[in-house]
């Protein structure tokens, strides 16, 4: 099996993102960007990286690109996430392709993504998403 087919495999139970290059290993259950922005907080090296995600919207794949990362798969994935990682390089693939990727209320368009959704630069992206990261555990810490 190769890392990605190896990924996927993994993404079983809890898992909702997992990262794998030879023998190197990362397994996430938290959801949305929460791991890749982690892994890029904590400096982890994951060039050459494979990803098995659950949900892939433009958000992570920006942190993907950033990352690294050399392929994905998800379950779901959105159209502007396959033709941002498309652009970069990056072998994509899914099971379900969809428009959008919308918030958990199922209200709208998921924050994550209108934050980045006008944005190319996945650098100027991966600065908006820390940001709106930081915003959201104000506000939530206020509440």
């Amino acid at each position: 099996m190769n890392n990605l087919e190896i990924a996927k495999s993994m993404l079983l139970g809890d898992a909702t993102c997992v990262l794998v290059k030879g023998d190197k290993k990362y397994i996430s259950v938290k959801t949305g960007i929460s791991p890749m922005m982690e892994y890029i907080e904590e400096n982890l090296d994951l060039h050459g990286f494979s990803v098995a995600d659950r949900i892939v919207g433009k958000a992570a794949a920006m942190l993907f690109v950033k990352a690294g990362i050399v392929e994905v798969f998800s379950k779901v994935i959105s159209k502007p996430a396959v033709e941002f990682l498309n652009k970069h390089g990056i072998k994509v693939s899914f099971d379900t392709l969809t428009e959008r990727i919308i918030n958990r209320a199922g209200t709208g368009l998921c924050p994550m993504e209108e934050t980045v959704k006008d944005v190319e630069d996945f650098e100027k992206g991966y600065k908006l998403l820390k940001a709106k990261i930081i915003e959201f555990r104000k506000n939530k810490n206020h509440n």
